[in-house]
């Protein structure tokens, strides 16, 4: 029997998961293995160096480089504050005296005889990691980082936007085909985690933020309204990074695609619950997915579904990922053995599949499609 391995979207009611929560250079991991936290505990942390400012105090006061230490009121190392006097000239009679003040507030970090100038450095940048999941520590990097585990509800979308979210679950869309309007949006669900259907409109994005929603799931997302509301092209970069005070994770495609049935009753079977989410995506090499997470207790390692990909197989559950019918779920009929010429003239593999929807059946590029490992 035929068979082939493609990428999968992982979209599990109970499996374990693990995560890596690294600092960007090394500093103090404050927990140890084994210890139990939570996705707001800071498990890591660190102080990055702060900018630096360059001050000529040679062509300010007028004199040549190598005198400056002469004229020096602070010296390397001490501190300062933004317009207290660093360096001054003694005048005449003592009047008439330059003066130069520093431009920021910091540290006197070096003082140049050869190029005349000092450099100042802005106060250090505490930077802290959460373990975002509630889990055990797995792994401790030391000096770096840790590896949290849990078990629980993992789904991944297509595409997301925004960094990482902790917050209860709230289900606003009463079936995968409703449309996530601005009149949707309550005051209730200030600091949530909402879900919708099929598409939320560039309206009800604005109101969520308005009111302070944390995050939205949702099957789609127009690419015009995306366009919009980011500013700019989003292109092929990765996404996370963006700062508008909500986290979006699109589980289907863009356009109105309905919530896949399975991924819309997890979601709801596990209303209320705290829940981990974050939108950065990368959709070429080193693929990145947006993704759901929800802990839960009581489960077990015996209590895991789903494995190693095995590939795709006739009845395999597969998801469009190219037009046409982009985002649409259907099952894996047959997997030719011989390359066929496609619709380009292209001569690749290709998989027939049959849509869960309407039951058509399609011939598509086996690239076309990605796995829905479950």
């Amino acid at each position: 029997m035929a068979s082939a391995y493609t990428p999968g979207l992982k979209i599990v009611g109970k499996t374990r998961f693990e995560k890596d929560r690294k600092l960007p250079m090394k500093g103090t991991v404050h927990v140890k293995k084994g210890d139990r936290i939570t996705a707001e505990m800071v498990v890591a942390s660190t102080h990055l160096p702060g900018n630096v400012t360059p001050m000529n105090i040679a062509n300010i006061l007028g004199c040549e480089p190598k005198e400056i230490m002469d004229f020096m009121v602070k010296k390397q190392g001490d501190q300062v504050q933004k317009g207290e006097v660093i360096a001054e000239t003694p005048g005449l009679w003592g009047f008439f005296k330059t003066q130069v003040q520093a431009t920021i507030t910091g540290t006197l970090e070096n003082v140049s005889t050869v190029t005349g100038q000092v450099i100042l450095r802005e106060p250090p940048i505490p930077v802290e990691v959460h373990g975002y999941v509630d889990g055990e520590v797995a792994e401790v990097y030391p000096d770096e980082g840790i590896r949290v585990a849990t078990y629980g509800t993992f789904i991944q979308g297509i595409f997301g936007i925004g960094g990482e979210v902790v917050a209860p679950l709230k289900m606003v869309a009463r079936s995968p085909s409703d449309v996530l309007d601005a009149g949707n949006i309550l005051p209730e669900h200030k600091g949530k985690i909402i879900v919708g259907g099929s598409l939320v409109t560039a309206a009800a994005l604005t109101k969520a933020i308005q009111v302070g929603v944390k995050g939205v799931i949702v099957g789609g997302y127009d690419a015009f309204d995306l366009k919009e509301f980011l500013g700019y092209d989003l292109g092929v970069a990765i996404t996370g990074t963006e700062d508008k005070g909500i986290t979006l994770v699109v589980t289907e495609g863009f356009g109105k695609i309905n919530m896949a049935k399975k991924t819309f009753d997890l979601l709801a079977s596990h209303e209320g619950k705290k829940t981990s989410i974050n939108g950065a995506t990368q959709i070429r090499a080193g693929v990145i997915r947006p993704e759901v997470v929800i802990p839960l207790e009581g489960v077990k390692e015996t209590d895991v579904v789903g494995g190693v990909n095995m590939g795709m197989n006739p009845g395999t559950l597969v998801r469009i990922i190219r037009q046409p019918r982009f985002g649409a779920v259907a099952k894996v009929a047959s997997l030719p053995e011989k390359p066929a010429h496609i619709a380009t003239e292209a001569k690749v593999r290709i998989v027939e599949i049959e849509l869960l929807e309407t039951g058509e059946r399609m011939i598509l590029p086996r690239a076309n499609v990605e796995i829905i490992e479950e």
